[in-house]
């Protein structure tokens, strides 16, 4: 009985671990979390000392070839010129040594009706908006309260600074601005110009001049 007793306990701890061994074969899944740069996200934070508030992005979120970064960038243009690629969703600033500062954008049918050079005529913060006749006349119930304007603010879909394109005199209608949509970057949405992340609108105004060039693609 003894020896039986014995012979039973050892294939039950046989049994017991031989299920345990199968057990731990199979990893267990995880979800790794998005690492997240934090230099990104101090540049993408709720900027200090604006006039009306500005929230802070979630960098997580974004596709990080819209984050601003140094990116490499051949091409015949000065230093100081602002190159707008309406296709691929990006802007420029072209940098010294073949190097530009790239912006992530979001692209309007308004944005995609000019092409060519022109010039910063005009810069302002928390500018006024109003939508044009064609906005007007395709979403009469979302844009046709605002015909007579809106004034700067959180709300305002121009975000905290607008760039006023002009060429020879002329507004070409052109904006680079700001959104309220930060999802719409790299998408081209029914109504507007380029617009940026309200962080990179505002760092983009600080370094670009009145009566910088741009040329758009």
């Amino acid at each position: 009985m003894n020896l039986l007793r014995i012979r039973d306990f050892a294939l039950v701890a046989a049994t017991a671990s031989l299920l345990a061994a199968c057990a731990t074969t199979a990893p267990i899944q995880q979800t790794a979390a998005p690492l997240i740069n934090s230099a990104d996200a101090m540049r993408y934070a709720a900027p200090l000392n604006e006039k009306f508030p500005v929230a802070p992005i979630d960098v997580a979120k974004v596709d990080p070839q819209y984050l601003r970064q140094i990116v490499d960038f051949p091409t015949s243009e000065p230093p100081g010129t602002v190159v707008v690629d309406t296709t691929s969703r990006f802007l420029y600033l072209v940098q010294e040594d073949g190097k530009a500062l790239r912006y992530g954008v979001g692209v309007g049918k308004e944005g995609l009706e000019f092409k060519g050079t022109a010039n910063i005529a005009l810069k302002r913060e928390w500018p006024r908006w109003t939508p044009t006749q064609d906005m007007i006349k395709r979403e009469p119930e979302r844009y046709a309260q605002w015909s007579g304007g809106m004034e700067g603010g959180a709300e305002n879909p121009l975000g905290p600074r607008a760039l006023y394109l002009f060429k020879d005199g002329k507004d070409t209608l052109f904006r680079i601005h700001g959104t309220t949509q930060p999802e719409t970057i790299g998408t081209a949405v029914s109504s507007g110009c380029i617009r940026l992340m309200n962080q990179d609108v505002i760092d983009l105004y600080g370094r670009v001049p009145q009566g910088a060039n741009v040329v758009v693609l």
